[in-house]
């Protein structure tokens, strides 16, 4: 079985997703750049009212790169701490997604002990601030020994189908070190190939269209969630979307 995660920065989103049997999401704001912090209403409200989805929370104060100042940092550890007090009293499991980079491109690992520090036992994703290390297989050890439980990565490359040798490489470490998910324009048409070739066993997507509201906007669809799903559990069509799968703007 696959593990779905899908990227929301709403709470209708966020009950959508589940509604059609996403695993996770994972909740940002501004995902035009990637991702940031989102509100710590939207964070209560979706504890409140999720049932059966995992959530993740992005740690992230600003879009840019991932290279954080002293006051940058103390921030995230402040996020961390926040919702580390609300783990608590959620009915669903919760994590965090963050990441730090030193300017030579490597694992920030004084910023990252840090921040592990605060999380306490909430599990830690490092996001797609990997893909911008210098060494990835360096950078995966490093990771590993400091208890980061997942890694969000495209293998290094544009996207998770390119990167899929990268994937296959890093998936081989996951008896001993994180987990692999599979992240960069996957899309209902290509999920079940990337999962294929790369044997990752989670992958995470924008699922997306543009709404119909009088100022049109991305919104997160239902029906796109399930055909994701839908297509995850018939391998054998990796190459065209399902019949019927609704025209989307999937952007992570």
């Amino acid at each position: 079985m696959t593990i779905v995660e899908i990227c929301v920065d709403d709470l209708e989103g966020t009950l959508e997703a589940e509604r059609a049997g996403a695993d996770r999401v994972e909740v940002c704001a501004n995902l035009a750049e990637g991702g940031t912090t989102p509100s710590f209403g939207l964070i209560v409200r979706i504890l409140e009212l999720v049932t059966t989805v995992g959530v993740q929370i992005m740690i992230r104060p600003r879009g840019g790169d991932f290279v954080h100042s002293d006051s940058e940092l103390s921030v995230m550890v402040a996020d961390v701490c926040a919702i580390r007090d609300l783990a608590a009293q959620g009915q669903v499991p919760l994590g965090i997604v963050l990441g730090v980079l030193t300017d030579a491109g490597r694992v920030d690992i004084g910023a990252m002990r840090r921040l592990m520090a605060a999380a306490g036992d909430l599990p830690v994703t490092f996001h797609k601030a990997f893909d911008a290390t210098s060494d990835l297989i360096a950078a995966h050890a490093e990771l590993t020994e400091l208890g980061v439980v997942r890694i969000l990565t495209s293998g290094g490359a544009p996207t998770a189908l390119e990167g899929a040798n990268m994937l296959r490489r890093l998936v081989a470490k996951e008896p001993h070190g994180p987990v692999i998910l599979a992240g960069g324009s996957v899309r209902t048409g290509n999920v079940a190939n990337v999962v294929a070739t790369s044997g990752v066993s989670e992958v995470h997507l924008r699922a997306q269209v543009i709404s119909e509201h009088a100022v049109p906007r991305l919104v997160t669809d239902a029906g796109l969630v399930r055909f994701v799903i839908a297509a995850l559990s018939a391998p054998q069509s990796t190459s065209n979307k399902p019949n019927g799968a609704p025209a989307a703007s999937e952007w992570v």
